[in-house]
């Protein structure tokens, strides 16, 4: 059944290495590693979870799960996925307030598929949900953006429209959702429907409503900056929960012909430098609303995180990152489920942090286990760098996962509008290796730069 089967990553047999000196500093960056994590504040032992479970159990997978196979039943997802994407697929992400805003105003879709058919393009993802309101005709309960009801008025329903046109020529489309993000809007309805507990609070109990400018007030500003300003949603709180899976089925029930529903901003906010998770006491990261360190302090057994702690310090953090962690993953699995209910053969997917230990340590984000377990279909890492070296080393850890059939790396050509065979070179270095499918961003960029889309149209995959 789609979306049950589970993966494991075979372990990786040590490379021989044949120079004392490559041992000796190997060793000594193991000896340096554990004097780190012996002086690290935590109040628990290294990989301690609440009452007792290991850290995959905390993370919300059992080892039921993380013991089944591949082989113990139904055929590989992957398998199953990989099907439907012959050849290699290209996806093309479309902004809902960029230049082009196609699902404002409907005569603008021809333009849009007649660029997706020059770039070869098998699939599009609209982004029809941001900043906490809805670029499609959603019911009363959910914000809708300023265009929605004047083009209801006068009969016209674009996202309907483009699907219909899409498909007739032989695309696939993806409703593309801000998740957690209300983008910068302190005016967004969500606020005032859910109240300002929905809202993130850091570590030191700010909550996100009131930094100054969306950004962190002073004296943390001298030493940090927010990776992306704006007002998140907390996933550990009930009623955000239910009103994102709500809108979301509300969304798949009156588009039944979407192929896809793709996550975006389905993390907590990055701080700038990152920091490594609370285990150091060091920079700053969010989740710390008095309702969800009620709800991890009923669940686990254990005290609060940081209500009578030393100063700079978590109580038992590796067991408090892990049932953060586990928030949107338990979002995003919940998501996936009624998502399926509503429409099985769904795609789902989600736009992620491409540097997955930080996006792990970090942002909450353990997207490499949503696909091992098969709570998303499709990860689509934003490999978004004018730097050629790093790109080829983020790619080439992504090929050699087992999942990296369900792995489309996300390029940013709009960085190469003045450059265009740098982002065709991109392009071909993302070609050498084993992926299946690529996404561009954006539709946008590439509407203002017609010598890109001339660039990329020669690098288009064959359908």
């Amino acid at each position: 059944m789609k979306g049950t089967q589970s993966y494991r990553v075979p372990a990786l047999q040590p490379h021989p290495t044949h120079s004392g000196s490559l041992r000796l500093l190997a060793g000594l960056g193991v000896l340096l590693a554990a004097l780190l994590l012996a002086c690290a504040p935590d109040d628990g032992p290294p990989g301690e979870f609440p009452k007792g479970g290991t850290e995959a159990e905390a993370s919300g997978i059992t080892r039921a799960t993380a013991a089944q196979s591949p082989d113990d039943g139904a055929p590989p997802l992957s398998a199953a996925f990989a099907e439907s994407y012959s050849p290699p697929a290209r996806g093309l992400w479309v902004l809902a307030e960029g230049s082009v805003r196609v699902l404002d105003d409907p005569t603008r879709i021809a333009a849009l598929l007649e660029r997706a058919q020059r770039l070869g393009a098998t699939d599009l993802f609209v982004q029809v949900y941001r900043g906490g309101r809805a670029f499609y005709p959603a019911g009363p309960d959910i914000e809708r953006a300023p265009a929605v009801d004047r083009l209801v008025a006068n009969g016209r329903d674009p996202l309907s429209e483009l699907l219909g046109a899409a498909h007739a020529d032989g695309l696939k489309v993806h409703a593309w959702v801000n998740v957690l993000s209300l983008s910068t809007r302190l005016d967004a309805r969500m606020i005032e429907d859910l109240g300002p507990s929905a809202i993130l609070v850091d570590r030191l109990g700010r909550s996100l409503l009131d930094y100054p400018n969306l950004d962190l007030p002073e004296p943390d500003r001298r030493f940090y900056r927010m990776g992306t300003r704006g007002i998140y949603l907390d996933p550990a709180v009930a009623v955000v929960r239910e009103r994102l899976v709500s809108t979301f089925r509300g969304l798949l029930e009156r588009y039944p012909e979407l192929d896809g529903l793709h996550l975006d901003y389905i993390r907590h906010p990055g701080v700038l430098p990152f920091s490594p998770g609370s285990r150091f006491g060091v920079g700053l990261e969010f989740g710390y609303g008095a309702e969800a360190r009620a709800r991890y302090r009923a669940e686990t057994g254990r005290p609060d995180p940081i209500d009578g702690a030393a100063p700079g310090t978590v109580r038992s953090a590796s067991a408090w990152d892990a049932w953060r962690r586990h928030q949107v993953t338990t979002l995003v699995e919940e998501i996936a489920a009624a998502s399926r209910q509503v429409s099985p053969s769904l795609v789902l997917s989600a736009a992620v942090i491409p540097y997955f230990d930080r996006a792990y340590l970090s942002l909450a984000q353990d997207w490499r286990a949503w696909l091992e377990t098969g709570a998303i279909d499709l990860a689509i890492p934003m490999v978004y760098t004018l730097d050629d070296r790093l790109l080829r080393y983020q790619l080439e850890t992504f090929a050699g996962w087992t999942q990296r059939d369900r792995i489309w790396p996300g390029l940013g050509v709009w960085l190469f509008d003045k450059d265009p065979d740098r982002a065709a070179a991109q392009v071909r270095s993302l070609r050498t290796l084993a992926f299946r499918g690529e996404v561009l961003f954006s539709d946008d960029a590439l509407s203002l730069a017609p010598g890109l889309v001339d660039t990329l149209a020669g690098s288009a995959t064959t359908r």
